[in-house]
């Protein structure tokens, strides 16, 4: 059964992926017809250069006095807040089990939330002079709504996307960070085009067909409350109580809890390696609803 199990795991990446660990990347957007055959209809990630090097935000979002100038009068943006930078993941509770921890989310003025994150940027995620990590990562069309004042500075949508795609994007989100936020292994259950302005965006990647390997389980949910009295944050369950089912899997290893978990997921340390890729300016990534 296991070597069965196997044969079926290389087979279906190869099919839809190839037998590498790095995706597509095709040097110039390509058309229409090209994105829907050859990458949405068969559920292919790619990535894209020269893509968004028009974008006037290429050059003018690298410059911190622009962004803060130009959002000085729009209405506070949603800053989220953990002491690790591990927002939306699995955290130990106090009693020792894991839970889903959504992060502290508080309204500032954009001057002071990029700050935050310029702040945390610059110190050292094992001290403990700097416990609070900043990322702006809002959900739901953040960048029409609080972001609205940069709208000019991108495309309203990507043409060849939108027409193979048949429609324009239902949502449109701005996210700034530093290398101390990391994003945990899900999934979406809608098509994504990101694209990095400034700096880059590291991705691990599973197709679908590798939901078994995720030991995706039921967690509690919990969100940190963060006081800045004391600069110190806790973490509680919601009431009533709800429970995330979420990937159990980090692929981030410690030296020393290596062991346990590769002990605890074979079937993700002992399978297929996930696909890598990074992001940079000017360059859009495709995926595809589900993918992880």
């Amino acid at each position: 059964m296991k070597i069965a199990m196997e044969a079926l795991w290389e087979e279906v990446r190869e099919l839809s992926l190839g037998n590498g660990t790095e995706i597509d990347h095709l040097n110039s957007p390509p058309t229409p017809l090209q994105f829907l055959r050859d990458y949405v209809s068969q559920n292919k990630p790619c990535l894209i250069s020269s893509a968004t090097l028009h974008w006037p935000a290429l050059s003018s979002w690298s410059q911190d006095t622009y962004l803060t100038q130009s959002l000085s009068a729009s209405p506070n943006v949603s800053v989220h807040l953990t002491p690790h930078g591990n927002a939306d993941a699995l955290v130990p509770f106090p009693n020792n089990t894991l839970c889903f921890a959504s992060p502290h989310v508080q309204q500032l003025p954009f001057r002071e939330a990029l700050h935050l994150i310029t702040t945390t940027e610059n110190s050292d995620s094992n001290s403990n002079t700097q416990k609070t990590v900043a990322y702006l990562q809002q959900q739901n069309d953040c960048f029409h709504s609080e972001y609205s004042a940069l709208s000019s500075d991108c495309d309203d949508h990507i043409p060849w996307a939108t027409e193979a795609l048949g429609s324009l994007p239902e949502a449109v989100n701005l996210w700034i960070g530093n290398h101390r936020s990391v994003t945990s292994f899900h999934k979406d259950h809608y098509e994504n085009l990101y694209a990095v302005v400034s700096g880059e965006k590291h991705f691990l990647l599973l197709p679908p067909t590798d939901y078994h390997r995720m030991y995706i389980r039921n967690y509690p949910a919990a969100r940190y409350s963060y006081s800045q009295e004391s600069g110190e944050f806790t973490l509680e369950l919601e009431k009533p109580a709800r429970y995330v089912p979420w990937c159990s899997v980090n692929p981030y290893l410690s030296p020393e809890n290596m062991e346990a978990e590769m002990s605890k997921f074979p079937l993700y340390f002992n399978g297929p390696k996930p696909f890598q890729c990074t992001v940079k300016p000017g360059q859009i990534l495709y995926l595809f609803t589900l993918r992880f």
